[in-house]
This record gives structure tokens, C-alpha cells and sequence, in this order.
């Protein structure tokens, strides 16, 4: 999935906060016997629609942990979040999750589960109805929430990218 507007941003004067999605323990069969090995899967955002994702693998939980967060602190980018919630309802895919988000109105909460929950809520938005179909594999639906809140555009990018008024975008 190719996307032209993807908004990447910087790390630094970032308050942001991590959030752990998914531990897998990996054994790897060698001669000597198993030799087991943790991946994490780590989210990371802040309430203002900045959010990213990153994997870490190492012999220690603590430390693929870690590394998961340096990892998602490279990968932050902008999603607009409006009133605590997305502008508009957006489906996206990877590998085999495909994910469905829509906006709600103020109250709702997030109605989303695991893997999706971490991201929408890392990325500060408080009122969203979103469903997962297909595989509930956490690292593809990660990817698939992340891609889908990176195909959301606000009223204002769409006026820029039309050439119109914002008046214009509202009233057709």
C-alpha cells in the first residue's frame, strides 16, 4: 500500500506514551537444543493525533519491549484526530486484517478491540466505532489501523488539494 500522504514527524519535545500490544515467544530448534527468544509488539502516540508502531525482539521480555519502543519512535506520523474523533469512516487492509473505522459521537468511547484499541487510543481519539474483520494476527491489524488513520484527510487538506474554499467542501 503506497500513500502519498503520509505525515511523518520528529521525536523530539514529544510527550509520548507507550503502550504494549502483543508478547510472542519465539523457540528456534537448533543441535544444541531450543533457544527461546521474545518479540514485542509496541505502540506509542500522544493525544494531539500523533501515533507509530515498532517491533523489538531479544532473549528478555524487558528489552524486546525497549527496543520496540525506540523502534516505534522512528516510525511517529500525524493523523488528524477532529473533536475526539476522525473525520470520516475509512476501511483499510494488510496481509490478511482488514480493519473498519468510523466515526462516533462524543460519549461513545473507543468500541474497538486489542491491537486496534491501542493504536486509536495512543493517537487521542476518545470516541470511534471501529471493527476488525479477517486475521486477528496483532501485527497486521496494527498495520492495517495505522494505514487506515493515514488515509484520513480533514476538511482543510481536502480544500488545499481541490483548490476550493472550505465553504466550498461542506456545501458541495
Amino acid at each position: 500500500m503506497t500513500n502519498t500522504n503520509i505525515r511523518r514527524v520528529k521525536t523530539t519535545d514529544l510527550e509520548l506514551k507507550d503502550k504494549l500490544v502483543a508478547v510472542q515467544r519465539v523457540t528456534k530448534v537448533t543441535k544444541g537444543g531450543r533457544h527461546m527468544s521474545f518479540a514485542a509488539i509496541v505502540v506509542v502516540g500522544n493525544p494531539n493525533g500523533i501515533v507509530g508502531y515498532g517491533l523489538g525482539k531479544a532473549g528478555e521480555i524487558g528489552i524486546a519491549v525497549t527496543k520496540g519502543i525506540e523502534d516505534a519512535k522512528k516510525n511517529l506520523v500525524k493523523v488528524p484526530v477532529f473533536k475526539g474523533t476522525i473525520p470520516h469512516e475509512q476501511e483499510a487492509k494488510f496481509g490478511g486484517a482488514r480493519v473498519f473505522i468510523k466515526p462516533a459521537a462524543p460519549g461513545t468511547g473507543v468500541k474497538a478491540g486489542g491491537a486496534m484499541r491501542a493504536v486509536l487510543e495512543s493517537a487521542g481519539i476518545h470516541d470511534v466505532i471501529a471493527k476488525s474483520k479477517g486475521s486477528s494476527n496483532p501485527h497486521n491489524l496494527v498495520k492495517a489501523t495505522v494505514a487506515a488513520l493515514l488515509e484520513l484527510r480533514d476538511a482543510y487538506t481536502v480544500a488545499q488539494l481541490r483548490g476550493v474554499s472550505m465553504n466550498k467542501v461542506f456545501n458541495g
